[in-house]
């Protein structure tokens, strides 16, 4: 079955609303088997590297939701600018990024390409609770996802 560009647009907005933002059950719905996740210098693998890397987001945030903003696609190429709010320590925050997504022939993700602003995010959080969330990585309270510690083309650090 050939999807159309739109049809596109439409699933990788239905991977970011409803798998990014926390039901992990519909990942396969939205995700090859053979997934390359590829958020700032980490790179995560097929459904177990999303479920990691979503879990540590959902392990942040506990108020986590996402939504799209805009949108370009071409082929089976999409482009998507999206924005994340949560709150942490009691502070609401937002975290824009841009994620580039390919599908297959299926229509499913077969790789993505994220970036996201965390400067910023750093900013709204403050010196406080940017302390405190190193101390809770630090003494693995929340448990930073194995795919953080390697980057693209390096080996583990």
């Amino acid at each position: 079955m050939t999807t159309t560009q739109h049809d596109y647009a439409a699933r990788a907005r239905a991977a970011i609303e409803i798998v990014c933002a926390g039901d992990l059950s519909r990942m396969e719905d939205f995700y090859s088997p053979t997934f390359v996740d590829h958020v700032n210098d980490a790179t995560f693998h097929g459904y177990e590297g999303g479920h990691e890397s979503v879990s540590f987001y959902r392990a942040i945030f506990k108020d986590l939701r996402m939504g799209v903003e805009e949108q370009v696609s071409e082929g089976r190429s999409v482009a998507s600018r999206w924005v994340l709010t949560g709150s942490l320590h009691g502070r609401r925050v937002t975290l824009r990024g841009t994620t580039i997504s390919r599908f297959d022939e299926d229509g499913r993700i077969v790789e993505d390409h994220g970036h996201t602003d965390t400067i910023s995010l750093l900013r709204q959080l403050g010196m406080l609770r940017t302390l405190l969330l190193g101390v809770a990585l630090a003494t693995r309270r929340v448990k930073l996802p194995k795919g953080a510690l390697t980057r693209a083309g390096a080996n583990t650090i």
